[in-house]
């Protein structure tokens, strides 16, 4: 087994020096060796690929699709893209200029990144939130300036947003948006984003909308805000979440097309193409799979209802999760604000794993990250845990 040779140590990319592991990531695999942990750390869903979905994969590799897929992405999945969005939120993108299949939304994150932000360029980040956003940005050179929205029911308020780039100027690149957030499940109204669109279209700045989870929403109708602001934003979203098809990884970018165009380019460097049979596959979930979103939003909402009820009764305070399948509870004043003290004590004496909030950013100090895409029964032992756990 190689060793590295002496004379390369410290020959690498120096912005990674300053990037720590993912919060998340960490914590997770700190406790998971615990026997017996009931973990609620990752969003990771439970639920199973519909079978439809599967078998148009499994039908793609019988059928010898194993050649080079156009870089953009496979036409049968792009149109799936373009009707969808266009069927259920009204936005209209065109399949041949204005779509993009990435490798996951996370490579769409990153391919969009790496398109927009020059050295030094300044991007706004609403905290708490996924914290992958934050290297991904640094590692290209940009600087995040990270908002405490968690006073303002943790919402991105528009004269806050206006404060902002009235101190920053034209170095503000871009602002980016996580709704039904991760990790509170908060989601934005159209209200919300009118007040903040009014601030951005006053300056020559992106949107990037991440919205991975509008298919999974509790009573609101979700609205995006590439609605209001089509020319300025970059749509990014997937069907990890809505489909349960995590380790497919397909993700998609939809913005103008002389973005598009732009960000096409990044992405054929880093990838090529995406795996065929995902794209297959994912094109008949989109097609033919829309009521499998509602299906699953069903079960998560149920489980919601549990968990919410279960922690208020424990004394945790927490905004009632609209989307996602999140939980972000205040730690009972009487236990103090170490999140990530809590968050271990929990999982070694009550074998409960969560998610420290500080994790998420500034605004997450005091609370835990509950996820609850795990069985109903699961929850509910949690929450039998917990009760002892507290007393």
């Amino acid at each position: 087994m190689p060793n590295l040779s002496s004379s390369l140590v410290g020959r690498h990319n120096q912005r990674l020096n300053a990037l720590a592991p993912s919060g998340i990531r960490s914590f997770d695999k700190k406790i998971s060796s615990i026997d017996g942990l009931i973990k609620l750390t990752i969003g990771e869903p439970d639920l199973d690929t519909p079978e439809h979905v599967k078998q148009a994969g499994i039908d793609s590799i019988k059928n010898n699709d194993s050649h080079y897929a156009d870089q953009t992405g496979k036409k049968e999945l792009r149109d799936a893209i373009s009707n969808h969005l266009s069927n259920k939120y009204d936005l209209k993108y065109d399949a041949d200029s204005e779509v993009i299949v990435t490798v996951g939304a996370t490579e769409a994150l990153y391919s969009t990144f790496q398109t927009i932000i020059n050295k030094g360029d300044k991007v706004i980040v609403p905290t708490p939130t996924f914290a992958l956003y934050f290297p991904i940005i640094e590692i290209l050179g940009g600087e995040v300036i990270k908002v405490d929205v968690s006073e303002d029911d943790f919402i991105l308020k528009p004269e806050k947003l206006k404060a902002i780039l009235d101190e920053y100027g034209d170095s503000v690149k871009a602002l980016l948006l996580n709704y039904p957030s991760n990790p509170t499940g908060v989601e934005y109204s159209k209200e919300d984003l009118a007040g903040i669109a009014e601030v951005i279209k006053q300056h020559p700045m992106y949107v990037l909308s991440d919205e991975i989870y509008s298919d999974l929403t509790y009573g609101v109708d979700h609205y995006s805000i590439a609605n209001m602001l089509p020319e300025q934003t970059i749509y990014l979203s997937g069907l990890s979440k809505s489909h349960a098809m995590t380790g497919y990884r397909v993700g998609y970018i939809c913005g103008p097309a002389e973005f598009i165009k732009k960000v096409g380019m990044v992405h054929a460097f880093v990838v090529t193409s995406v795996t065929n049979s995902a794209q297959v596959a994912a094109a008949e979930a989109l097609a033919n799979g829309e009521n499998d979103p509602i299906e699953m939003a069903k079960i998560y909402q149920e489980r919601r209802d549990i968990l919410y009820k279960g922690l208020t009764e424990l004394g945790f305070s927490m905004p009632e999760p609209k989307g996602a399948f999140y939980m972000f509870a205040k730690i009972p004043a009487q236990y103090g604000k170490d999140d990530e003290s809590f968050a271990l004590e929990l999982a070694k004496k009550a074998k409960i794993g969560v998610i420290p909030g500080s994790a998420f950013g500034p605004g997450g100090e005091g609370y835990i990250r509950f996820s609850y895409a795990s069985s109903k029964e699961v929850i509910l032992e949690a929450l039998k845990r917990l009760q002892i756990f507290m007393k």
